[in-house]
């Protein structure tokens, strides 16, 4: 019987947090937008509101931790 390499497993923690655009891109959500809500300006709290892509710098990282990519 053939040996196989063994399974890649996912960082759960990074899967939860990143997802992976149709074009294969990873978006990550802003941070400042769970607590301490009341204070904040309308005009500051819709700029938490879209997903951010990730630096170059980060991309390679953030990808090995995803080996099967994220849904």
């Amino acid at each position: 019987m053939p040996r196989t390499g063994t399974k890649l497993k996912t960082h759960r923690g990074t899967f939860k947090r990143f997802r992976t655009t149709g074009s294969g891109k990873l978006t990550r959500k802003r941070s400042g937008n769970r607590h301490l809500l009341t204070h904040k300006s309308a005009r500051r709290k819709r700029g938490y509101a879209p997903a951010e892509e990730l630096t170059p710098a980060d991309r390679d990282a953030i990808k090995r931790l995803l080996p099967y990519g994220t849904p």
